[in-house]
Parts: structure tokens; C-alpha cells; sequence
């Protein structure tokens, strides 16, 4: 409630001072941070239910343990979706076109590029496919939490319990599907990458989606040796952390190697019209956060989480897992304010305040979540693999 409160006074000051301002920077960073923040803690919260859903798909017993926490972490998604909803309508309806140059109508139609592209950059398709994916996965994932309750009234027969499994993993695959459509394709392009209208990347989405879900990961494993150290998950054990830190570390050089294919071959190629995204992100003001993103986000990971040991440890894989999750978050600040803010941005007040206040949302609902519900669902299946895992 605390953290919560102080993103209620950032976000009250930051109108005051920012959003109200005449100043075009000021109004500009308002605008810019709320986006960061909200497309930032929403896909985040989104990678449980992916999360879930694939390992559904796999027919994975591991994860059983645990799978309540998270479904109490996809529940976020909800309270998340509308709020990145109401600020993506902010820019759209607020024709914020310096945050989205393409809203700018007179801009479009003397700009050959951005012109050929007004097929999907307009307000309308924005606001269909943008209302369509947040309510996709607001139903589907509450469709997957619903038929999880249902292994908490009574034991299976064995008939029962398969044809259970097999509508788990076909409501999965809708969900896998629609992710598949906009986190792993369309909504990078075009709620981030539609930033520097006039640059694009075929890694674009694959990059955005390997940020988010090792910081989704890296959330799943807080709450899990939270609930552990307070005597709650007793089938829970190192052996399950281990595996949640793999996922970490595994994703951690996944999104390495986009990160540098993207950027050796823009590099490499040294087109300009590529270059000018890189230029102002190497070169100029955010040289510094650049190298910090690479260190926080592969360098400290890699050498950290890849003995055993230290992915069975309690405090190591906690202080990584905050330390990937403030890592993705200046990830996603690096691919929003350098277009709109220039040599303007900077990491104050403002900025700190709303993340602090969606950390703080991120807690209180989640808690709220995990209380509606037993914490290990009983009656599946496939609990007996997860209480006998051994990896």
C-alpha cells in the first residue's frame, strides 16, 4: 500500500508539473513514461500466463507446485490492461504525435514511409487491435484460471482426469495463439517499434517478448520463495527453484542474442536509415544506460546463475531476480524515450515514482489473487510429478 501510494502521489505530481505543463519536454516525458511503464509492467504480468499456458501445452507436471502463484500473478493482467488501454488511448486521442509521429495527419502525407505504413498506423487500427489483444487476454487467461479451480472440488477418475488435461491444453492453445499474433508479432510494432516510425526490425517482437518473460520469470520466482520462506507451498522445493532459475538465466542469453543479432547486423549493414536508432542510444546521452542494460541484463546473469548452486539459493536467485526485473525495466526505457525525448530524458522523480507504484499494485493484487483460491491445486493430475521433481 505504501509503494502503491507513493506511484499515486508520483502520477498526482507528474500531472500537476508535467502532463498540465506548456512545456512540450515536460508534457512529452509525462507521456513517454506512463507508456514505458504501463507496456512494460503488463507484459511482464502477461509471461505467467504464457508461462502457464506452455507449459500446459508440453503436458509439464513440474509446475504444479506452484501453479497457483502464477495464476495470481496473470490475474494482474486485468487492473494492467486497463490502464496500458487508457494511456495508449491518452496519446492516440490526445494526438500526442510527439510520443507517435504518425498521429501527425500533415506529417503522414508529406512522408513517403510513414504514408506507406498508415494501413496499420492510424488511430482506428490502433484502437481496434489494441482493445482486441488486451481483452483477449484478459478473457482467455480468466478462461484458464476458471478451468484450473475446477481440480479443487473433487479427485478425478482417471477418465475424468484425461479428458480434463486435454481441455487444458486446447484452451492453452488459444491463448499460445493470440500471443503468438500480438506479443510475438503486431503489438511490438506497434505500440514500441511505431515510436521511431520510420526504422523497423525483423527481431523487433522476438526481442520485446524475451525481455518481458524473463522478467515475468524473474517475478514468478519473487512470489515463490516469498510464500516458501513463509511456510506456505510445501511441495515446493530447490528442485522447482532450480528449474525457475533456468528459465532466468536461459532467457537472459536468449535475449542476449537478439539483442546483439539485432545489433551486429544493423551495425554491420550501416544503413542509414537503420543506424539513426542505435546512433542516439551508443552515442549520445544514453551511452551509459546502454552498457548498463548489457550488464544487468546478460553479463550479471551469466555469471551469476550459471553454476547450480547459485540457482538453488534463496537470496541469490533473489537478488537476480530484482535485479533482471529493474535490468528489462531500463531495457524498455531504452526503446521508448530516446525518439520522443532526445537528450531530454532523464531518470528522476517521475520516473521512479510510477514504477515504484506499479510495484506496489503488482504486490497488492497479486496477494489479493493468491487468497481467493487454494495455494496448491490438490486434485490435479500431474501434482504427484511435481511433488517427486527432481531436476
Amino acid at each position: 500500500m505504501v509503494l502503491t501510494a507513493i506511484g499515486a502521489v508520483a502520477l498526482a505530481a507528474g500531472i500537476a508539473f508535467l502532463g498540465l505543463s506548456k512545456d512540450e519536454h515536460a508534457s512529452t516525458r509525462f507521456w513517454a513514461v506512463l507508456l514505458q511503464n504501463s507496456v512494460y509492467w503488463l507484459l511482464v504480468v502477461n509471461a505467467a500466463m504464457f508461462f502457464l499456458c506452455a507449459t500446459t501445452l508440453a503436458w509439464a507436471g513440474w509446475t504444479q507446485s506452484f501453479r497457483r502463484v502464477v495464476e495470481a500473478i496473470s490475474v494482474v493482467v486485468i487492473p494492467f490492461g486497463i490502464l496500458a488501454f487508457i494511456v495508449l488511448m491518452g496519446l492516440v486521442f490526445g494526438h500526442q504525435h510527439h510520443i507517435y509521429h504518425w498521429l501527425d495527419t500533415e506529417a503522414v502525407a508529406n512522408d513517403k514511409i510513414l504514408s506507406g505504413k498508415s494501413g496499420f498506423l492510424n488511430p482506428t487500427f490502433f484502437t481496434i487491435w489494441s482493445a482486441i489483444t488486451i481483452g483477449g487476454w484478459i478473457f482467455l487467461g480468466w478462461n484458464m484460471r476458471r478451468i484450473s479451480r475446477e481440480a479443487d472440488v473433487q479427485p478425478f477418475t482417471v477418465e475424468e482426469g484425461k479428458k480434463w488435461i486435454f481441455k487444458n491444453t486446447v484452451h492453452a492453445s488459444f491463448y499460445i495463439v493470440l500471443f503468438a499474433l500480438t506479443v510475438a508479432s503486431s503489438i511490438p510494432w506497434l505500440w514500441l517499434m511505431s515510436i521511431d516510425a520510420h526504422w523497423y526490425s525483423t527481431m523487433y517482437s522476438w526481442y520485446t517478448f524475451a525481455s518481458s518473460f524473463v522478467a515475468g520469470m524473474a517475478l514468478i520466482a519473487l512470489f515463490v520463495i516469498y510464500l516458501k520462506n513463509q511456510g506456505h507451498l510445501p511441495y515446493t522445493s530447490e528442485e522447482h527453484l532450480h528449474d525457475i532459475a533456468k528459465f532466468m538465466f536461459a532467457f537472459s542469453v536468449f535475449w542476449t542474442y537478439l539483442w546483439f543479432s539485432q545489433y551486429m547486423l544493423i551495425w554491420y549493414a550501416n544503413i542509414p536509415e537503420e543506424t539513426e536508432y542505435f546512433k542516439a542510444r551508443v552515442w549520445g546521452e544514453y551511452r551509459g544506460l546502454f552498457y548498463l542494460n548489457l550488464a544487468l541484463n546478460f553479463l550479471s546473469p551469466l555469471l551469476v546463475l550459471m553454476k547450480a548452486g547459485a540457482k538453488r539459493n534463496y537470496t541469490i536467485v533473489s537478488f537476480m531476480a530484482i535485479l533482471i526485473i529493474v535490468g528489462h525495466w531500463v531495457d524498455f526505457y531504452l526503446m521508448v524515450m530516446p525518439k520522443p525525448l532526445g537528450d531530454h530524458a532523464s531518470i528522476g522523480w517521475f520516473e521512479l515514482g510510477i514504477a515504484i507504484g506499479y510495484v506496489g499494485m503488482i504486490i497488492w493484487f497479486v496477494g489479493r489473487a493468491l487468497e481467493k483460491a487454494p495455494l496448491v491445486p490438490m486434485h490435479h493430475p500431474f501434482l504427484k510429478e511435481s511433488v517427486i521433481h527432481h531436476t
